[in-house]
C-alpha cells in the first residue's frame, strides 16, 4: 500500500515561490568596494534573476550546463544563485583565493561553458583564461568591458526575462557544483542536486540548527565562492530572512559596521575570520552596537577556547560547527541539549568546543580496523557519515575508495563520539601523529597553544624521527606585543597533557601560510621543515 500524498518536487523553484509570495519586502542590501550601501528586496532580485536567466538562455545555456561565476558576496551574485539552477543548468562557484593553475584545472573539469566575473577579479581571470574552456565570459562592473566579453548589466536591460518560479525541473537533477579545497590533493568536484539544497536549507532553519526565521538579518561572512555559502543563500531565501551581502574584500570593522547598521541577528564564518573581529572588538570594545546579534556560528577548523570566550566577552554568541563540501556543507552545530545544558559548568564547557551533533536527516559513525567504535567520547577511528544532502560520488568518479561499499562517505577525519553524541574531531588522518606507536592529536595540541594569552595561531606537523618515526613540531604565531617563549609554552602544554605529546620544537613565526578556505596549509609548513639542513633553523 503506498502513501496519497502529492509529489511536491524539492528544487530551487519551489524556494523561490515560497520567497515571492511571502517574503517579497525583505530586504537584500550588497556592500560595495568603496563602502557604499546597494539596497534592494527579494522581489528586486528575483525580477532580475528572471532576467538573467532569459539572457542565459538566449546565449544558448541549456539543462546540465556548468555556468561558472568568479565573484564575491553581492546581489548580482545572488542573482546567479537563484536564475542558474531554474534553468536547469548547473551553477558552479570558482574559489577565487585559489592559485590560477588550480582554477584551470577546476574550470576546465567541471567543464564549464560560461563565467560571470567581477570586473575587479578579470586580473586574475587573465592569468588562466587561456586554459579554460568558457565560451563566453559576462562582466559585473561599471565601464566599456574588454574585447569578445559581455556587460552584465546590458544583457539584463536588453533581457526580456523567463518564468524561473513555476519551472517543472527533476528534483534529483544538478542544481550545483562546488570544489573542495584540495588539502589532500587535487580538488574535486561535488555536484548537488535540488533536492539536496532543499533538504540541506530546511535542515540548517530548523531550531536546533541555525533556528533562522523571517525576522533574521544574516550576515554572509562566509564567501558565496566556496561551499555555497555554507547554504545560507537558500536558507535565508527559504524562510525570507534579510541577507546582508558585505561585497570585495570584507574586513572585520567592514563586517562590524554592517553588523551594527543592518541590526544583524546572525553570521557563520572561519575562525580567522572572527579572530578579526575579536581583535576589533578589544580594541574598540564601546564601538558598535551588535545587541541583536543572537548567533554566531565558527566551522571551516576548529574554534579555541581563547576564540570562544574572547567573543562571549563582547557579548556575542558563538556556537562551534563541522562540514565538509561533500556535506552542502554543513554537518554539525555545537548546541547544548537539556541533559548537556544540565552538566557542571566545567563539562559545558568542553562540550561546547566540541562540533556538536548531526543535523537533521544525517548520520555520523566512528569506525576503526575492528569496525564501530564505542561512544564513549575516547575511542577514536575514521569518521564516515551519510544522509539526505551527502555526496554520494565525486563528478568524473575519482576516488571511489572514499565511498563505502553500505552506502556512507568517508570523510578522512579521525574522531570520537561522547555518550551524548556529540562529534569530537581529532585530527584529518594525513595529520595524526603516530609517535612510538600512539598517536597524538596535532588538533588538541594546537587548540591548547592557542588558549595561551600570547598566541594569536598554531599549527602542529610531524617531522620523521629515527627512534619514534614521528615526532610533533609547532609553529606558534605570537599576539602583538607578547614574546612567549618554548619552555613557557611547553610548560602550558604540559598541564593538559602527558611529556611524550610536547613539541620537541616550537618555531615561532610571523604567520602560518592557508588553503583557500582558512585552513592551515600544513603541507607547506612540512615542506619548510624539509628543507632545512639537520639542526637548522626554521625562517619564520
Amino acid at each position: 500500500m503506498r502513501g496519497l500524498t502529492m509529489a511536491y518536487p524539492l528544487t530551487i523553484p519551489a524556494i523561490l515561490r515560497r520567497t515571492e509570495a511571502l517574503f517579497p519586502r525583505r530586504a537584500i542590501v550588497s556592500r560595495n568596494a568603496d563602502g557604499s550601501l546597494d539596497r534592494a528586496t527579494y522581489a528586486d532580485v528575483l525580477d532580475r534573476a528572471r532576467r538573467l536567466a532569459g539572457a542565459l538562455t538566449a546565449l544558448g545555456i541549456h539543462p546540465g550546463d556548468r555556468v561558472a561565476t568568479l565573484c564575491w558576496n553581492h546581489s548580482r551574485h545572488l542573482e546567479t544563485y537563484f536564475a542558474v539552477p531554474c534553468t536547469g543548468a548547473v551553477l558552479h562557484t570558482l574559489n577565487l583565493r585559489l592559485h590560477h593553475d588550480e582554477l584551470a584545472h577546476i574550470a576546465t573539469h567541471a567543464g564549464d561553458r560560461l563565467l560571470v566575473v567581477d570586473a575587479e577579479l578579470l586580473p586574475l581571470l587573465e592569468r588562466f583564461r587561456d586554459r579554460a574552456p568558457f565560451e563566453q565570459i559576462i562582466v559585473i562592473g561599471d565601464g566599456a568591458q574588454p574585447a569578445g566579453m559581455l556587460d552584465y548589466e546590458t544583457l539584463l536591460a536588453d533581457s526580456a526575462g523567463i518564468d524561473i518560479t513555476n519551472v517543472d525541473l527533476d528534483e534529483r537533477s544538478a542544481a550545483a557544483m562546488c570544489y573542495t579545497s584540495g588539502t589532500t590533493g587535487r580538488a574535486k568536484g561535488v555536484v548537488y542536486s535540488h533536492r539536496c539544497l532543499v533538504l540541506h536549507a530546511m535542515a540548517c532553519a530548523m531550531a536546533d540548527g541555525f533556528a533562522l526565521g523571517e525576522g533574521d538579518t544574516v550576515l554572509e561572512a562566509v564567501p558565496m565562492f566556496h561551499a555555497n555559502a555554507w547554504g545560507l543563500p537558500y536558507t535565508a531565501a527559504f524562510v525570507g530572512a534579510a541577507q546582508i551581502l558585505p561585497g570585495p574584500w570584507p574586513d572585520a570593522h567592514a563586517l562590524l559596521d554592517l553588523a551594527q547598521s543592518e541590526g544583524v541577528t546572525f553570521s557563520a564564518g572561519v575562525p580567522t575570520l572572527w579572530l578579526g573581529v575579536l581583535q576589533a572588538l578589544d580594541a574598540e570594545p564601546d564601538r558598535w552596537d551588535l545587541s541583536r546579534w543572537r548567533m554566531l556560528v565558527i566551522g571551516g577548523a576548529a574554534a579555541s577556547a581563547s576564540l570562544m570566550r574572547g567573543l562571549e566577552r563582547h557579548a556575542l554568541r558563538p556556537v562551534t560547527s563541522w562540514g565538509m563540501t561533500e556535506l552542502a556543507p554543513v554537518g554539525t552545530l555545537g548546541r547544548l541539549t537539556t541533559e548537556a545544558a544540565a552538566l557542571s559548568e566545567t563539562e559545558r564547557d568542553v562540550i561546547r568546543l566540541k562540533p556538536g551533533l548531526p543535523g537533521a536527516l544525517l548520520e555520523l559513525r566512528v569506525r576503526n580496523d575492528d569496525g564501530a567504535i564505542p561512544c564513549d567520547g575516547v575511542t577514536m577511528g575514521e569518521l564516515e557519515t551519510r544522509g539526505a544532502y551527502v555526496a554520494s560520488a565525486y563528478h568524473g568518479g575519482e576516488e571511489p575508495d572514499c565511498f563505502t561499499v553500505d552506502g556512507w562517505f568517508r570523510t578522512g577525519d579521525v574522531a570520537s563520539i561522547d555518550p551524548l553524541g556529540y562529534l569530537e574531531i581529532r585530527d584529518r588522518s594525513k595529520d595524526l601523529i603516530k609517535s612510538g606507536g600512539e598517536w597524538i592529536s596535532s588538533v588538541a595540541l594546537e587548540g591548547a597553544l592557542m588558549d595561551h594569552p600570547g598566541v594569536a595561531e598554531a599549527a602542529v606537523v610531524a617531522v620523521p624521527h629515527e627512534k619514534w618515526l614521528e615526532r610533533p613540531v609547532a609553529f606558534v604565531v605570537p599576539r602583538d606585543g607578547c614574546t612567549p617563549g618554548t619552555e613557557e609554552l611547553r610548560a602550558h602544554l604540559a598541564t593538559r597533557f602527558p611529556g611524550w605529546w610536547l613539541p620537541d620544537e616550537i618555531v615561532f613565526a610571523t604567520g602560518i601560510p592557508r588553503t583557500s578556505t582558512g585552513k592551515f596549509l600544513k603541507s607547506a609548513l612540512r615542506q619548510r621543515l624539509g628543507a632545512r639542513g639537520h639542526g637548522d633553523p626554521v625562517a619564520p
